[in-house]
């Protein structure tokens, strides 16, 4: 070190600018969870709950006043304190689900 350079004697925690959390606080479909990635595919917030959110369901992030956004399986998503997630059925079929009701042919004679 030459006389023109001074060596920062604050301690290492002072001299990072932003140290980032060890954990988040997110929400999927109304219950919170703690993770530790910064970055998260759609799989892996998938694999959070237990039992993990299965394929028959749509994963949504909730973006206050916008449109909320699907996540894919392979979509990478950055990881805040306060993130929420929703899912939903992956098709909506309007009358199923429902009893099944025998059709009858009348022969005409």
């Amino acid at each position: 070190m030459n006389e023109n350079q001074q060596k920062d004697e604050r301690p290492e925690e002072e001299r990072k600018d932003h140290p980032e959390p060890h954990s988040f606080e997110i929400n999927i479909d109304k219950h919170d969870y703690k993770v530790t990635l910064r970055h998260m595919t759609g799989t892996q917030l998938r694999h959070v709950p237990t039992p993990p959110i299965g394929p028959d369901r749509d994963l949504f992030e909730v973006v206050p006043g916008g449109s909320d956004r699907k996540i894919g399986d392979e979509e990478l998503v950055e990881i805040r304190n306060g993130l929420r997630f929703f899912t939903a059925p992956a098709q909506i079929n309007p009358g199923a689900g429902g009893p099944v009701q025998e059709r009858h042919r009348v022969a005409i004679q």
